[in-house]
């Protein structure tokens, strides 16, 4: 039998920040244990069902954007990306939402908690979005915020004093920890395959994903995947963060619009719960809303701003 000695995919991009610090808000990092594969291990499993076929780098990389922009993902989970992270906790609930890594975290039943909590400066305090239940709007006075500012260190100060003397009359850690602020930061190893972190990237990078965590999608994507697999990564930004997604609806309107009839984009509308009247002003629904922005990348106005 004749046996063919194979050689490790690397990504000598990656390879030069193995274990270099990426500093996340005030006291968070991200960095970078291991990894597994790199662009050519997602062509050559694309491939596997047809032989060798081509190997150009440009054939390869028409590859990856071919695969990546029909959705074909099973390559994409050739590859694996394991990371030490440092977050917050409130921030890591909605991180750990993302079922599909392997994770060990930190544990405050046998270790001590780590012994800081984020801090937020007094012009990072943002107001409740008036138009999103979740979201944030814009930022509050620096006066404001200063006072908020002088709580938020109050409360650490106490909470942490509070857990220490606990700590000191012999409570036992899993029972002492129960106070400490969702600021508190906590430390995780966490890997996860390629197409589901791409996912993870296309929620957490949006802008309306959360600030804090988007600070962390931002490092872990900019700094780290697009040295790791720079084809994927351009095809990523391409046809999953920057695209644009038009439902039928949205296609059913534009085609309307496209033709110049306003007159008809607008019974559309109307007939579709879209547009309504209300007290004498227009009032638009959340497709409609969503759609508008869409005409606005598109550099289209939309029949009811006419």
């Amino acid at each position: 039998m004749v046996t063919t000695k194979l050689i490790r995919p690397s990504s000598e991009a990656l390879d030069q920040i193995l274990g270099q610090t990426f500093p996340v808000l005030d006291d968070g990092f991200v960095r970078v244990v291991d990894y597994m594969g790199n662009d050519s291990s997602i062509v050559q499993a694309a491939r596997v069902s047809y032989g060798d076929g081509t190997k150009k780098v440009s054939e390869d990389r028409a590859l990856i954007r071919y695969l990546l922009r029909n959705q074909h993902t099973t390559p994409f989970e050739m590859c694996s990306l394991k990371l030490h992270v440092r977050v917050p906790m409130d921030t890591w609930r909605q991180w750990i939402r993302h079922r599909t890594a392997s994770v060990n975290e930190y544990s405050t039943r046998y270790s001590i908690a780590i012994d800081k909590a984020q801090q937020t400066e007094p012009g990072q305090w943002r107001s409740q979005a008036r138009d999103n239940k979740q979201g944030s709007g814009d930022f509050l006075d620096p006066q404001v915020g200063g006072i908020l500012s002088a709580g938020e260190r109050k409360l650490q100060a106490l909470s942490k004093d509070i857990y220490s003397d606990r700590l000191a009359h012999g409570v036992a850690r899993e029972q002492a920890r129960k106070d400490l602020p969702l600021s508190t930061y906590t430390e995780a190893f966490w890997q996860m395959d390629l197409h589901n972190l791409l996912h993870f990237l296309a929620l957490r990078m949006d802008p309306h994903a959360q600030l804090e965590i988007r600070n962390y999608a931002q490092t872990i994507g900019e700094q780290i995947v697009s040295r790791w697999v720079p084809v994927t990564w351009e095809a990523f930004k391409d046809y999953r963060f920057g695209c644009m997604t038009l439902s039928q609806q949205d296609q059913e309107l534009l085609a309307l619009l496209a033709a110049g009839k306003t007159d008809a984009a607008l019974l559309w509308c109307s007939e579709h719960g879209w547009l309504r009247e209300k007290d004498g002003r227009k009032v638009l629904s959340r497709e409609a809303q969503e759609f508008t922005d869409k005409l606005a990348k598109l550099g289209v106005r939309a029949p009811w701003e006419e």
